[in-house]
């Protein structure tokens, strides 16, 4: 019997094989980043919900390193805690010594897996696949609090947040805040939507 077109692409075409653990290869790499890093997370349970939202293989973070804490956990693709990661560790961090002295000791996020659409649209936020890290502010070393609605101010607190914001373009390929629209007024949205272009507005 002649073999089927079907049949000919499964022969050619190799399929992913999890691991013993049930990740796939790049998902046991991406955790074994993040352990190098000291990223403090757990697994969670897979995510799929109506409408299309999906997270396979999410993780819990708690700490971004051994020295930033996120308050509170939020729940991600293990892609976005590493890029969220690599961030506060390098940019983040220097931003905060050049203009305070001191070191980021939290990130506070708003918003990390939720099954919504893009507001005002039909199509789903980069929230519904954990691939979206919303921050609302920033707590340094030595207490004091930063939040991201005072990103239109005058200080160094507002210099700071516009200096942020500008060093995560790049790191993060959509980055929205404070002007973009009244949705993001009072946090900046970073996610890893795969993009040819940073979209930073």
């Amino acid at each position: 019997m002649p073999q089927s077109r079907t049949d000919a692409l499964r022969q050619e075409t190799p399929v992913p094989r999890p691991a013993p653990d049930g990740l796939p290869a790049a998902e046991r790499a991406c955790r074994k980043e993040l352990r190098k890093l000291g990223v403090k997370f757990k697994e969670s349970p897979a995510v799929a919900a109506p409408g299309g939202c999906s997270l396979p293989f999410p993780i819990e973070v708690a700490r971004l390193s051994r020295a930033i804490r996120i308050e509170s956990p939020a729940t991600l693709d293990c892609g976005t805690v590493l890029a969220a990661a690599r961030f506060f560790q390098t940019a983040g961090m220097t931003l905060a010594e050049k203009h305070f002295g001191t070191g980021i000791a939290t990130v506070e996020q708003a918003s990390g897996y939720v099954c919504r659409p893009i507001n005002g649209a039909d199509d789903l936020s980069q929230h519904a696949f954990g691939k979206a890290l919303d921050v609302s502010g920033v707590v340094l070393a030595d207490g004091t609090q930063i939040e991201v609605r005072d990103h239109g101010g005058r200080g160094e607190a507002a210099r700071f947040l516009k200096d942020l914001r500008a060093a995560a373009c790049g790191p993060f390929s959509t980055v929205l805040g404070p002007g973009t629209d009244a949705h993001h007024a009072d946090h900046f949205h970073f996610d890893i939507k795969e993009r040819r272009t940073p979209y930073c507005r």
